[in-house]
């Protein structure tokens, strides 16, 4: 049973067109369910793959995944936390949720690691530990270079 997006000529909106079978989606002509016109043209959807813990890891370790990580910007370090958050497909909990906030609003991560002792502590790099920013990969951001 299939789903094909299109793109309405009449209304330029991005519709989903379910089919009961291929034959119906080969065969039927779709029409926009806003406009009801067939003037559609069908877009190519967007797909996900399935990746083993081993190959999502593997992905994190790349070092091209932080081509695009500023060092020197908040706002770029909580992007990229927040990326790899979402790779490890956990919750992080409420203080990595503040941690990333205050990334965001532009706050350094030295300031961070000084109201939040709970993090973990320093690390060796002299970055925080546990679930800080060494944690993430984020201490010592000298490493990216």
């Amino acid at each position: 049973m299939p789903i094909y997006e299109y793109r309405c000529g009449n209304c330029k909106r991005r519709v989903s067109i379910f089919f009961r079978t291929m034959s119906a989606a080969q065969n039927d002509t779709p029409h926009c369910p806003r406009c009801d016109s067939t003037n559609l043209s069908r877009l190519v959807s967007r797909f996900a793959t399935v990746k083993s813990e081993e190959a999502r890891l593997d992905a994190m370790a790349d070092p091209s995944a932080l081509g695009d990580v500023d060092e020197n910007d908040p706002k770029s370090l909580a992007r990229f936390m927040k990326k790899m958050s979402g790779e490890m497909g956990e919750e992080m909990g409420p203080e990595f949720d503040e941690m990333v906030g205050r990334l965001e609003s532009g706050e350094s991560p030295e300031e961070i690691e000084k109201s939040m002792p709970e993090l973990g502590g320093m690390g060796d790099d002299g970055g925080m530990g546990g679930m800080g920013m060494g944690g993430m990969g984020m201490g010592g951001m000298g490493d990216l270079e």
